[in-house]
């Protein structure tokens, strides 16, 4: 079975709050000055990105997955589950939440709610997110809405770069600005947007808001996830286990040289180059590695190594 890893030319977003450092810091060629997501890995139909290179060049992600499940260790499901993004947060995002499967499915009859989890990249000094709430019950939230009491309602968070951040389907968030995140997240588009800071769209009137939508998903309390960090340390390489949880897991590599031969333990890999620059080793072929890559190792590949001095933020399905 072929090894060629999927390499992968990201859809770009253009969006109220976006800037320019997804072009300034990664190089891509955005839309306009107002480029606020870069979709990495998507096999979403709002922005499936197109495979670069290998037998499948010029085919979107969703084209393999559909024609060539194989690639994919013959996953379950009709859908390509997870979705890699970068954010640029020039502006503050609106306060959201995202609803779980079962809410979604019933209500928007799409097939997944949101979980996410962000790893902040970079960010301006002071920085910081919106990050749960104050309210014990649902009774107490809908009030707080309802009087707009969004200082006391909101909880913020100081953010530094190398934080990171569960963000499960019901957890009232909000990136806000100054932030550049890499988010893993299902493959799901579906946003309730509680508050807007009454700010116009591009149209010059208000954004929708989804208040009961928001009321119905949130989380009631707000409870910060206890998340344990496993680490593994090879002379030239570190790799740091974020999150495992029932969707997918997320590791941060960070390569320093190189590091030992990796072994599968995963259905598929997602891959992000963060910063620097290497080549990746599938038995006798290689890579180039470089800042700002996206790209899927399919099933077949059995051991990987990688050379280099890089950082990567490396996914894959439960």
């Amino acid at each position: 079975m072929d090894t060629t890893p999927l390499f992968l030319e990201p859809a770009l977003h253009d969006k109220i709050w976006g800037g320019t450092r997804l072009r300034d810091q990664f190089g891509y060629n955005i839309p306009s000055e107002t480029t606020g997501e870069c979709w990495g890995i998507s096999a979403h139909p709002n922005g499936p990105a197109v495979i670069k290179n290998g037998p499948f060049a010029g085919k979107t992600l969703a084209d393999a997955w559909a024609s060539h499940r194989e690639l994919f260790d013959n996953y379950a499901g009709d859908d390509f589950p997870l979705l890699t993004k970068i954010l640029d947060a020039r502006t503050d995002l609106s306060v959201q939440v995202h609803p779980d499967d079962t809410y979604a499915q019933a209500k928007e009859h799409v097939p997944f709610g949101k979980t996410e989890c962000w790893y902040i990249i970079d960010c301006d000094e002071d920085s910081e997110i919106v990050y749960g709430h104050t309210a014990q019950s649902q009774e107490d939230f809908q009030k707080a809405v309802e009087e707009k009491k969004w200082d006391s309602l909101l909880r913020r968070v100081k953010v530094k770069p190398g934080d990171f951040f569960y963000v499960p389907s019901g957890t009232i968030h909000a990136i806000c600005g100054g932030c550049l995140i890499l988010e893993t997240q299902q493959s799901s588009d579906t946003t309730y947007r509680v508050y807007d800071y009454d700010r116009p769209g591009s149209d010059g009137k208000p954004r929708d808001l989804h208040i009961q939508q928001s009321i119905e998903v949130a989380n009631y309390p707000h409870i910060d996830p206890d998340l344990t960090y496993h680490v593994h340390q090879e002379a030239e390489a570190k790799f740091t286990e974020l999150l495992r949880e029932s969707l997918f897991t997320v590791s941060h590599w960070e390569v320093r040289g190189k590091t030992e031969p990796i072994h599968k333990n995963w259905p598929f890999l997602l891959m992000s180059v963060l910063d620097g620059e290497g080549t990746l080793q599938i038995g006798d072929a290689s890579y180039d590695l470089k800042k700002g890559d996206h790209l899927v190792v399919p099933a077949s590949v059995e051991t990987l190594q990688i050379f280099g001095t890089a950082d990567l933020i490396v996914s894959n399905p439960v």
